[in-house]
Formats: C-alpha cells, sequence, structure tokens
C-alpha cells in the first residue's frame, strides 16, 4: 500500500504534468478563425489572412515534439503542405505531409545531423509568403545538430560529454552549441527569410529565456564566442575538448568569423516567438490541485520558482532547510507544501546509476532521516532522469531506516551517485515513462506539524 504522503505527492506531480500536455497547449494557441491564420499565447498574438499565404511549413525540435506537431496539423489541417520535425527515438514516423525524425539526445548523433540538415533546406527554400511555424521544446539542442564548418559530429559530440560529466548547466551548454553550431542560436530564422516565422516554445529553461530553449534556433543570441570560451575553462575542460573545436571558438573570438545574429539582425523582422508553456503553468497546476486537496487540512503552499539549481545534494540541503522552517513555523495540525522549479546538475564523482532528481531525492532522504512528517518527492516533467527508466523518486523521513533494514546506505550510494538501485530497492521511484512533454524539473515537499 502506498504510504498517504507519497499518494498525495504523486497527485500534485501527475496534475502539473498534464497542465503541460503539449497537445493541449498548441490547440489552445494556434487556429484557423475564418480566413485567418491565428497565434495567440501567453499575450502574443499574430495573425496572417490565408489568401495572403503561399505555403505552411511545419518544423521544430524536441522532447514534446510529436504532440506539438500532430496538435499543429490538427488545428491548420490540409493547408500545411510539408515540414520535419526532429523528435525522441520512439516517436518518429508520418503525419500526413510532415516527418517526425528520430533523433539522439542527450548526445546529438547523426540522424540529428540529418534532421537539422533537412529542416535548413525547407527553411532556405521558403520564401515570401510562405509561413513557418516552429515548435520548439527542451532537448531540441540534441536533436538538431549541424555542426559548423571544420567540426565533425564525433568532436561536437564529445565536447559535449565532458559538459555533462562536468555538471553544466543549460546556459551554459547552450553558449557552446550555438558556436559550434549552423542551426542553432537564430541560425535557423536566418535561413527562413523573408517568409514569416511563428515560433512556439514549451520552455524547460530557468526565466523562460527563448534564445535559451534549444539554443535559440529561431531568437537572438546575447552570447559570444568568448562566452563560449568562458564556460569550457569555467568547467575546466578548454583543454580537454578536440583541438578543432578549441580553434574555432579561438578564431571567432578573434573575429575571423562571423558572430550569431543578435537582436538587430533583420532575420528577426518576420519572427513572431510565443511561449506556450512554462515550468511556472506546471508549478501553478499542482499548486491548484493542492488547494482542491480536502484531506490535507488547512495547508499553506509556497511557490519557489527557479529554485532547483547548482548542484543536485546541495540544492536538496537548501531544501529540506526551507521545508524544516516553514514546518516550525505551522500551528498544530497544519501542513505545508513546498513546490521548487528549474534544473540542477550533477558533478559526477561514482561510477553508479540515477539522474539529478533521484540524486535530489537521496540527499533529501540523508537530511530527513529520522524526521516526523515530511516527505520530498522530485522528478523531471519529461519522465526521464538520466540514463534511466525513471523520472525522479520519492524520499520520507522513515527512508533511510527502511533503507538500513535492506542493507543500504545512503550517504555511501550517494558518494557513489549510485540513487537509482537504492529506491529501486525501496521501491520508491517515480516511474511514468516518458510524457511528452518537458518544462524542467519539479520538487515537492510537503510536512505537517503534529
Amino acid at each position: 500500500m502506498i504510504p498517504p504522503e507519497k499518494d498525495r505527492l504523486l497527485r500534485f506531480f501527475h496534475a502539473a504534468v498534464k497542465a503541460v500536455d503539449p497537445a493541449r497547449l498548441v490547440a489552445s494557441a494556434l487556429r484557423v478563425d475564418g480566413d485567418t491564420v491565428v497565434l495567440d499565447a501567453a499575450g502574443i498574438r499574430a495573425a496572417v489572412p490565408l489568401s495572403s499565404l503561399r505555403k505552411i511549413h511545419l518544423v521544430g525540435a524536441g522532447k514534446a515534439g510529436r504532440a506539438m506537431g500532430e496538435a499543429a496539423l490538427a488545428a491548420l489541417g490540409e493547408r500545411v503542405a510539408g515540414g520535419v520535425i526532429a523528435v525522441p527515438r520512439g516517436a518518429e514516423g508520418p503525419s500526413g505531409p510532415v516527418r517526425f525524425a528520430a533523433a539522439g539526445h542527450p548526445v546529438p548523433d547523426i540522424y540529428s545531423l540529418a534532421a537539422a540538415r533537412e529542416i535548413l533546406s525547407l527553411l532556405e527554400r521558403a520564401g515570401k509568403g510562405d509561413l513557418a511555424v516552429a515548435l520548439v521544446s527542451g532537448g531540441g539542442s540534441a536533436m538538431l545538430s549541424a555542426p559548423a564548418a571544420g567540426i565533425t559530429v564525433e568532436e561536437k559530440a564529445e565536447t559535449f560529454r565532458l559538459l555533462l560529466r562536468a555538471g553544466a548547466d543549460i546556459a551554459s551548454f547552450n553558449a557552446v552549441r550555438k558556436h559550434l553550431s549552423e542551426v542553432k542560436g537564430g541560425l535557423l530564422a536566418r535561413a527562413a527569410r523573408p517568409a514569416t516565422v511563428w515560433a512556439l516554445l514549451l520552455s524547460d529553461v530557468p526565466g523562460d529565456d527563448p534564445s535559451v530553449i534549444a539554443s535559440g534556433p529561431f531568437s537572438p543570441d546575447p552570447t559570444t564566442y568568448a562566452d563560449a570560451i568562458g564556460v569550457l575553462e569555467r568547467y575546466g575542460i578548454f583543454y580537454a575538448v578536440p583541438s578543432a573545436v578549441r580553434r574555432r571558438l579561438a578564431d571567432g573570438a578573434a573575429g575571423n568569423l562571423p558572430e550569431t545574429p543578435k537582436p538587430d539582425d533583420p532575420a528577426f523582422l518576420g519572427m513572431t516567438s510565443a511561449l506556450v508553456g512554462t515550468n511556472r503553468t506546471a508549478m501553478d497546476a499542482a499548486a491548484l490541485r493542492m488547494a482542491r486537496e480536502q484531506d490535507a487540512g488547512s495547508t499553506a503552499i509556497v511557490l519557489l520558482p527557479g529554485f532547483l539549481r547548482g548542484e543536485a545534494r546541495e540544492c536538496a540541503h537548501s531544501f529540506c532547510g526551507r521545508l524544516r522552517k516553514a514546518a516550525e513555523a505551522l500551528s498544530p495540525g497544519d501542513a505545508v507544501a513546498l513546490i521548487a522549479g528549474g534544473e540542477t546538475t550533477v558533478n559526477v564523482r561514482g561510477g553508479g546509476k540515477g539522474g539529478r532528481n533521484q540524486e535530489f531525492a537521496l540527499a533529501a532522504a540523508v537530511e530527513l532521516a529520522g524526521e516526523g512528517a515530511m516527505a520530498v518527492l522530485t522528478a523531471g516533467t519529461d519522465g526521464i532522469d538520466g540514463p534511466t527508466d525513471a523520472a525522479g523518486a520519492y524520499a520520507d523521513g522513515t527512508t533511510a531506516a527502511r533503507a538500513a533494514a535492506l542493507g543500504l546506505d545512503p550517504v555511501a550510494h550517494l558518494e557513489n551517485n549510485d540513487a537509482y538501485p537504492f529506491f529501486e530497492a525501496l521501491g520508491d521511484l517515480v516511474v511514468t515513462g516518458t510524457t511528452g512533454t518537458n518544462v524542467a524539473d519539479l520538487a515537492i515537499g510537503w510536512a505537517r506539524k503534529d
């Protein structure tokens, strides 16, 4: 039988994921209204008369690509002339005039290259009077990967493996990616000109900056070659990356290569970008579900947008401290819930199996050991946490004791970055399967004062 605290947190998490269903979000943002195609989302509105359009193309990439693409097809119908959208393996295949192409993630592969080149070619052929609807979600950075001249697929992939192992955050990843690419950092917007481009964005990044989502293929790039070099130096891998990568970044920083397009570039004259869903969308849905719960009694709800950042175990320590402090201020019988959003990192030191959410939950288990009515669930909204089949994990004040009864040491597992087998043995992995969406991670904490 599932403990009531775990069941409660699972309900909250599932409500959050449901709220960022990409098909529903795109369907509410994109429609044909009489003789007009309309984009209307998050205060952004654009409209184009059908009579003025030659062709409509669908392009894009990301973990939510299939659901977003099918919803756009349903909204626009036979008016879509064709398109290519890069999606995770298992979601590929044709749908009407659109091809959903499998591509690598989290490390780009030759299929990421093929998808990027195909989309680039389609956009370069688009002309005045065409509308390109770009559907972009988290994961698109890896799924659209066309290395810049002088860089091989293998060299680019090795660079990203080193960044991943070093625990680089998404903004750091993207600063490097944009300057080793033919398509990122606004370069697809440049390729599409003079066509009209509408970018519908499902954000998985802190702050929801369009230039960071999937490395901003349709957005101005505020970063430079010098910034990319700074990232590699900060993580201590500048001399570990392939020499061709170092050479390209140095040439760019010296002014020998053109920079990515900035906000005043003519490439963005025909661009409209709209956020259709964000991490905050999911947080608000979890909070609404909490507010409607009847069995939890009086519950204070605290939202912590962007709280999940930095090293996972350190963030878990801070989160549990906030939860404990909030619980101490309660009246007897009352409860408090914390909902945090964002994305942590893990500096891999051991050889174990897990992901950033499982690592966070394992660190929380150590923090909460012996505590009373306190529990934490942390999981990725995409249903994927590291190279595992779990989205995350659940921990409470009994986790450490239950583990000890099985001969498991949470501290030892944490030091070996080995959270998956720990929680698997306890039955406390959160396994949802691939959700088809991606707005980063949620950590939900709950405590009651007896």
